[in-house]
């Protein structure tokens, strides 16, 4: 039985997807540039809100023009985050469960840290010992860094330690911090897209999830 579960966020334990295409495109659409669908933003979420409006932007976008969308997303996001976000069947469930196991229960995202810790506190209030977003000077993933801090603050060991999410960006950050990683369908990605990016655990239900921790 593993000691510590570390959590993605944006399509793991929250369906964010309508959300962040919504402030993705409020942004886009307020600078005058087209906005897109909202299953491109779900194929290109995961490293981080000024990635995905680079990658949403017309090809050649500038700093100073991703500087303008990021201050419009930005707040824009903040009042709207919640609008149509909620958790994945089986989370909350699968949440309290291990924690009455005495497994401890993280949060790494590429979201802002101040968005990270409100969603947590709206969505799963006392369910997790360290949620932890996106920190200014601090890499982020799929860099190792976030998750050894972590690791190093629950004073737990990388033997002990396993990683859950749902896309690429999840399975190298498992991989580059060199722990276990169970990987769900139910988020941002397909089985077939998990698969061809070397993810070997991959799982359907939250109860699924539960099971390989605590086996």
């Amino acid at each position: 039985m593993y000691k510590l579960a570390i959590f993605d966020m944006d399509g793991t334990i929250l369906d964010t997807l309508l959300d962040l295409a919504g402030g993705v495109n409020h942004a886009l659409a307020a600078v005058g540039m087209p906005v897109r669908t909202t299953e491109y933003v779900r194929s290109i979420v995961g490293n981080g809100i000024r990635t995905t409006l680079t990658l949403c932007a017309p090809e050649g976008i500038t700093e100073e023009q991703l500087d303008s969308l990021h201050e419009v997303f930005k707040p824009y996001y903040e009042k709207h985050r919640t609008d149509n976000t909620g958790p994945y069947p089986g989370v909350e469930e699968l949440l309290r469960k291990l924690r009455q196991k005495g497994i401890k229960t993280s949060v790494i995202s590429n979201k802002s840290d101040e968005s990270v810790k409100a969603l947590c506190v709206e969505f799963f209030d006392g369910l997790f010992d360290m949620p932890r977003g996106l920190i200014e000077g601090v890499p982020k993933k799929p860099a190792p860094e976030p998750v050894n801090a972590i690791i190093e603050a629950m004073g737990v060991k990388k033997s002990e330690t396993v990683y859950i999410g749902d896309s690429e960006v999840d399975v190298m950050t498992a991989k580059n911090a060199g722990i276990d990683g169970i990987f769900v369908t139910w988020g941002f990605r397909s089985r077939e897209q998990l698969k061809e990016r070397g993810a070997e655990c991959i799982v359907d239900t939250a109860e699924e999830v539960y099971d390989i921790i605590c086996k």
